[in-house]
């Protein structure tokens, strides 16, 4: 049997790109359709994230249109991830396959073809990566990359250059659902969970329309949240450098002691701000990221949902 599809698609205030996507993603469904790929039943879902422009009226304007159109609302606004998340979790029932995807069209969605054809051959996640970024300037591809890095080198189990675009089985979201944390970071949570993968490379395209809304600052506070979520390293790094600095101050100590019998002291006010300075920048950074995981340990005991959809274009009894 042709497995179902549904392509989970993010949005926030795309009311300018929207318009321009919406029929390319059309085409690919039926594209896949008529190669027998996968089955008339497949949808497009796209996931309004509290927009504040007219994203959530063009989407049901869209469903009106064409069946293979459908669309969720969250109540409000609660971030990128967790509005795929929303999606991914209310398509798990309804199909065999998802693909993640953004909606402004920087990600090639001819690179679909390879990931249905990966699931056929057995792969339960199919992660879209970027092959190459030429069309980047400098300082883009530096931090993109540094981003990468970071985060692999302090413990998240991340594929490198790549975002959310991803096939995932209906199968791997069942036991994806059993991650019930607050905090998430896609990216670095679906390799956690197994099962057979492999990667489709691509290149990436300029944003067709709209503004992009990730600049620098939301991606280092992606960053940090992807490290903290995943891994506990950095603790860790602060242990080991605490520990470091106490055998220096140590030998600093019986210096010291030896050089005050010798009689070679003398008052010195540089030396001693220097070492005031030091030992408390280390320190209020050490409770900044201490307290940083504590914060997201209070969210999690709170267990707040993670989204909540307000409004479906579809009926949720009967998926029409």
């Amino acid at each position: 049997m042709k497995p179902t599809l549904y392509i989970v698609i993010p949005c926030y205030n795309e009311e300018a790109v929207l318009p321009i996507t919406a029929p390319l993603f059309l085409a690919k469904i039926n594209e896949l359709v008529s190669l027998e790929k996968i089955s008339d039943q497949s949808r497009i879902m796209f996931v309004n994230d509290g927009s504040k422009d007219s994203t959530w009226e063009i989407i049901k304007d869209l469903a009106k249109q064409d069946e293979h159109y459908v669309g969720i609302t969250q109540s409000r606004n609660r971030g990128h991830q967790n509005a795929v998340l929303a999606g991914l979790m209310e398509a798990k029932e309804l199909c065999d396959i998802t693909i993640s995807i953004d909606c402004d069209g920087q990600d090639d969605i001819n690179a679909m073809n390879e990931m249905v054809d990966a699931y056929a051959d057995g792969c339960e996640v199919v992660y879209g990566v970027r092959s190459k970024r030429d069309t980047d300037t400098f300082f883009k591809r530096f931090t993109a990359e540094s981003f990468y890095k970071l985060l692999n080198s302090m413990g998240a189990e991340v594929v490198y250059n790549h975002a959310d675009y991803r096939l995932v089985s209906s199968r791997v979201l069942n036991e994806f659902a059993n991650y019930k944390e607050v905090n998430i970071f896609l990216r670095g949570m679906f390799p956690l969970v197994g099962f057979k993968s492999t990667s489709v490379y691509y290149e990436r395209n300029e944003r067709i329309a709209g503004e992009s809304h990730y600049p620098l600052s939301k991606m280092l506070s992606l960053a940090f949240d992807g490290i903290t979520s995943l891994s506990i390293k950095p603790i860790r790094i602060i242990t080991g450098f605490g520990v470091f600095v106490a055998f220096i101050s140590l030998v600093l100590i019986i210096y010291s002691f030896v050089q005050h019998f010798l009689g070679n002291t003398m008052s010195g006010w540089t030396s001693t701000m220097i070492a005031v300075c030091f030992l408390g920048g280390i320190q209020l950074i050490s409770l900044g990221v201490i307290g940083e995981y504590v914060g997201k340990t209070y969210m999690e005991t709170k267990a707040r949902p993670r989204y909540i959809i307000s409004e479906r274009t579809y009926d949720e009894r009967t998926n029409n």
